[in-house]
């Protein structure tokens, strides 16, 4: 019963300081300005070094008018497919809990409420840099990437410039990624940059789709009506996201080396 208070949402983890993160993005190619955990609640850090997050619980401070919940048919689509990513060997956020609700949603008519309990050794994403960048809190970009090459890329510490060290193994995650995406034909569907993951995770399982047969157009998300995130488009996308992050680390490293990367 402790467990399901915890991951309902209904009561505190011993030592949790919930909170939801802000950040921004390009969505389907148009700078969006600030975005956040609309409905994502990060509880804390378990000492094994995952982060574990509620999606689905309710409203945040970034929920720009929304009601911060979740609906059971995508909260099962989630848990079941970032677990088989998982067991694909595709690298991916993991679903530890699904728990269900009496609470009636409203989407195009009334739904099951539900909460996924995900958890992942970060979700700082490309757009936590985008937020930091755009609203020229460049003084913040240092201290961001400093802390993810302390918990996670220690080996970009001894390079002549360990930021663009940490932006070459962003890069390299990146395209492993989508190269295992595209092997298996999956098709991510909303590949914002706010949607991509600092450690090369695949992250928010929104309107996602596998091919059922090779079609290099298919589109799994039907307000995607120009097909900017198919199949096909997929690593072109990828490398445009990197780009975007590449331009929020100009006060860190320079333009001629981020060029040469990308």
């Amino acid at each position: 019963d402790e467990a399901l208070q915890a991951f309902t949402g209904n009561q505190l983890l011993a030592g949790s300081q919930p909170l939801a993160s802000v950040y921004s993005g390009h969505q389907f190619g148009v700078w969006a300005g600030q975005l956040g955990d609309g409905r994502a609640i990060l509880l804390g850090e378990t000492a094994a070094g995952y982060e574990i997050q509620l999606k689905g619980a309710g409203r945040t401070p970034y929920s720009r008018m929304g009601d911060g919940r979740a609906v059971l048919r995508s909260s099962i689509r989630e848990f079941l497919c970032s677990e088989a990513m998982h067991g694909l060997g595709i690298a991916t956020t993991r679903a530890l809990a699904l728990t269900g609700s009496h609470d009636a949603v409203y989407r195009e008519e009334p739904e099951t409420a539900a909460i996924v309990t995900r958890i992942a050794p970060s979700f700082i994403r490309f757009g936590h840099f985008e937020y930091l960048y755009h609203t020229g809190r460049h003084e913040q970009l240092a201290p961001l990437a400093d802390f993810l090459i302390a918990r996670h890329f220690p080996e970009c510490r001894a390079a002549e410039n360990p930021y663009f060290a940490l932006f070459q193994e962003i890069a390299r995650r990146s395209a492993e990624l989508v190269a295992a995406w595209q092997s298996v034909g999956f098709c991510h569907g909303v590949l914002n940059t706010d949607n991509m993951s600092a450690l090369g995770l695949t992250i928010d399982y929104g309107p996602f789709g596998f091919l059922d047969a090779y079609d290099r157009r298919h589109v799994p998300n039907h307000s995607d009506t120009a097909g900017r995130y198919a199949y096909n488009e997929q690593p072109y996308v990828v490398h445009w996201n990197l780009s975007r992050l590449a331009s929020c680390l100009l006060p860190l490293v320079s333009d001629s080396a981020l060029i040469d990367e990308l």
